[in-house]
């Protein structure tokens, strides 16, 4: 990266300003990797299930029977609970990003002027100090100690000192230190947004409950036309009935034919988990989020950020033959206290030291800042009056010569710490007099003792690491820092396996399959680029693994965009909390666990629930065909099918997805639960189907004969519908046995009270046919219970058989 025109150092002026803004050379950037408003509202509302309660919702409305339209208000609700969700979601994090804008220095015309990041232009002279964000990629000019944190875009931990005609790129931050750098590449241009660019448009998050249900939804979809078509050609041509009851008998036939309710189900049950992570300071972008990370068999985690902190602390002091350790502390503590310009390391130091009470009393005035040509910094002490020789603080390497205290720092080097030794110089040494290049003796004469400095490890990432991996989930170290010290964080938070230095891998490109092999086999890498760590998420999906993975730093996004489910910090890049699911506000990785459990229970609740909807789909197709086939008028009114769903599915439906549960999510959403819905749904129908054709007056016959008959099929299917639910939630105990107790009473409130029968055209005084409809929903109960009890030895007899082989 090079200068094509040097910028004086006052600065541009208003003009250049205006000339570059015309140019489009402002740090202007409309590339976004989150979803408009516009398509959240679109992707919830214009939905397959919206889109068939839509059209027979409007056949309904034709007919001018508002009553029989209530199904149409699932429209609202299986969209608004999405829609909502979202819209909360990209609200906090279009909050995050604003937030993190702190307004950028530019020097134009001769003086420091605070600006919008938005308005910084091609050639402006950016001045940055400590703390400040690397806004727009640059060659410095003019520095002053400049060390920045290229985390975010590296995962290297270990801030890099910068010299005039350096690089810095944005997405970095200064650490230590201020300087001046001269933008180069702005907006779309700069390196942090065409890592974003090449992250791809926004996309949904899969989900397996999602996919099973929409995969029913296309056959269903199918079958619609044809058994509409068929159901109000037998109504109009076949039993006489007028046009208007025939659009409502074929609107009955078609609406129960719709699991409907498992859509709007499914989005509660999500919504309700969203709700509950949200106190634990997790948002959830995408409501299918939640189901993804209870699917995960692999977590990659980044280092820096993730199982570690943002900062550096001092885990203890080696000293020397001969040097008492209070001695070294009090040195510290004063020059720590005496250093204008800290970087992480001083303040990890002073941190450590801050509140101890020191034995010995030293003031410090350096002599010379830290510079990384030389690694080392000079202090004078002074006690008491009594001026001390210099004070060396530096790396090993340079401050110690040979010996027991150098061995040591070599040892803990290797285990990934970052270490500093210390020590006293008199003031005619070469090294304390030391201007350029670090002088052939550059050694302390006395030296003191070792400085271990660490990066602070988060206090809940041992035990996190250790829940997934006794839950049976792989967990990975990927990062950009040195692999030693990937590996040290690995053990310490109880990851343990080969470590790979991904220099070393093979390219991705050139030979997938090898790449793979060492992907699938080691736990820890480091030196990683942010395309290798897309690559290896690939990698693991190609052999069949779900992968999660997490950071919080630019050079994250592209493998988060690539995860099954992308988990960010709320610390993090703004571009990394929009490409994830899932954004942890309060940084802390133990809450993954709690989004585990959460899924886990949605999951596996929902997975129970939806043999209820798809049961009543099932008798719904079955009633549908067989009627239409024996052209005969249809037995129920579309109001009659809204008020099955309320207790056999819907209520309880909804209380059983909120209840504990603990399973793990295992693949096969669709195939497990039609193994009982198509049975009971067959049963149900074809004893309703039986049941009409015995006791059907005919579309001719009078409404109260009609009506009367229809109560009494009603009543079949009820009780059959409420012993399917019997059966869905089981194992019962106290709450569960209470709950089918009081569905099974609602409805013999709605047959035996008249006003409320009346309203919902039910009318049960004929005590014949109510005996036959009670008879025939008893023997059906039988039939579901004696399938359930086959199926569970089938399924016992198979797992035997898995377990043998």
């Amino acid at each position: 990266m090079t200068l094509r025109t040097t910028t004086a150092p006052s600065g541009l002026d208003p003009q250049d300003v205006d000339e570059r803004v015309r140019r489009g050379e402002a740090n202007e950037t409309t590339r976004t990797t989150g979803r408009t408003t516009a398509d959240i509202i679109r992707s919830n509302l214009l939905t397959r299930i919206n889109a068939i309660l839509g059209v027979l919702f409007a056949c309904v409305i034709f007919t001018g029977s508002i009553v029989n339209g209530a199904f149409g208000l699932l429209i609202i609700a299986n969209s608004a609970i999405g829609i909502i969700q979202e819209l909360r979601a990209k609200r906090t994090l279009d909050k995050l990003s604003i937030l993190a804008e702190a307004p950028a220095t530019a020097i134009r015309g001769g003086r420091p002027q605070k600006i919008p990041q938005h308005e910084l232009v091609l050639d402006d002279l950016v001045s940055v100090s400590a703390g400040d964000q690397i806004v727009v990629d640059g060659v410095v000019r003019h520095v002053t100690g400049l060390d920045v944190d290229e985390s975010m875009l590296t995962g290297e931990s270990l801030p890099v000192h910068k010299y005039p005609g350096d690089t810095v790129l944005s997405g970095s931050f200064v650490t230590a230190g201020s300087g001046v750098y001269q933008a180069v590449a702005v907006g779309r241009d700069s390196y942090q947004s065409k890592l974003v660019e090449e992250a791809g448009a926004f996309s949904l998050t899969d989900s397996e409950l999602m996919k099973g249900i929409d995969k029913i939804l296309r056959v269903i979809t199918f079958l619609l036309i044809p058994v509409g078509l068929l159901t109000i050609w037998v109504q109009l041509t076949e039993t006489g009935a007028e046009l208007n009851r025939a659009i409502l008998a074929m609107v009955a036939a078609l609406v129960p034919m719709v699991p409907e309710g498992l859509v709007l189900m499914t989005s509660v049950a999500f919504a309700v988990g969203v709700v509950r992570l949200g106190k634990r300071q997790a948002l959830v972008n995408e409501l299918p989020a939640i189901e993804g990370l209870a699917r995960v068999d692999v977590v990659c985690a980044d280092k820096t950020g993730t199982l570690t902190e943002n900062r550096m602390v001092m885990t203890g002091i080696e000293c020397a033959d001969g040097v008492e350790e209070p001695l070294i502390a009090a040195a510290l503590d004063a020059v720590a206290r005496a250093d204008d310009a800290p970087n992480d390391t001083m303040r990890a130091i002073a941190e450590a030291l801050s509140h101890r009470q020191q034995e010995h009393s030293y003031q410090a005035q350096c002599v010379r800042p830290f510079d990384a040509a030389v690694k080392f910094s000079t202090w004078q002490l002074s006690a008491e009056h009594h001026q001390e020789d210099l004070f060396v603080l530096g790396a090993p390497d340079v401050v110690l010569g040979p010996g027991a205290l150098a061995t040591t720092a070599n040892t803990l080097a290797a285990k990934g710490l970052r270490v500093l030794a210390c020590g006293a110089v008199r003031s005619d040494n070469a090294l304390a007099q030391a201007n350029g290049a670090v002088p052939d003796d550059a050694v302390v004469d006395q030296p003191w003792g070792l400085v271990v400095v660490e990066q602070a490890i988060r206090p809940e990432a041992p035990a996190t690491v250790e829940y997934f991996q006794r839950q049976g989930v792989e967990v990975k170290i990927i990062s950009g820092d040195n692999a030693t010290s990937v590996g040290a964080v690995a053990r310490a938070v109880g990851v343990t396996g080969e470590v790979v230095d991904a220099r070393d891998l093979p390219r991705w490109e050139d030979d997938p399959q090898a790449f793979g092999e060492v992907v699938a086999r080691a736990r820890v890498f480091g030196r990683v680029t942010p395309e290798q760590k897309r690559d290896m998420v690939r990698a693991l999906h190609r052999r069949g693994r779900t992968v999660a993975m997490t950071g919080d730093g630019i050079n994250d996004v592209l493998a988060l965009k690539e995860a099954a489910i992308g988990v960010a910090m709320g610390s993090g890049a703004a571009a990394t909390r929009s490409v994830a699911q899932l954004v942890l506000l309060d940084n802390s990785f133990a809450t993954l666990p709690e989004v585990v459990r959460e899924g886990r229970r949605v999951i596996g609740n929902i997975e129970r629930v939806a043999n209820l909807f798809l049961t009543k789909t099932v008798y719904s197709i079955v009633l549908a065909l067989v009627v239409g086939l024996a052209t005969m008028n249809f037995p129920f009114q579309p109001i009659h099918v809204t008020v099955a769903g309320w207790f056999t599915i819907g209520i309880p439906g909804f209380i059983l997805s909120l209840a504990p549960n603990a399973e793990r999510a295992q693949p096969g959403f669709a195939r497990r639960v039609l193994r009982l819905a198509i049975p009971s749904g067959v049963i149900i129908g074809a004893l309703t189907v039986a049941l009409w054709l015995w006791i059907n007056p005919g579309a001719t016959a009078s409404e109260q004969a009609l009506t009367q008959a229809s109560t009494a099929a009603f009543a079949a299917l009820i009780i059959m519908g409420v012993w399917v639910l019997g059966v869905v939630a089981r194992p019962w105990n106290a709450w569960r046995a209470s709950l089918v107790l009081a569905c099974a009473g609602a409805y013999v409130l709605i047959f035996t009270y008249p006003p409320l029968a009346t309203f919902l055209k039910l009318d049960a005084t004929n005590a014949v046919l109510m005996l036959k409809g009670i008879t025939a929903g008893l023997v059906g109960a039988g039939c579901i219970e004696a399938t359930w009890w086959i199926g569970r030895v089938v399924g016992a007899l198979r797992v035997r058989n898995a377990a043998k082989k």
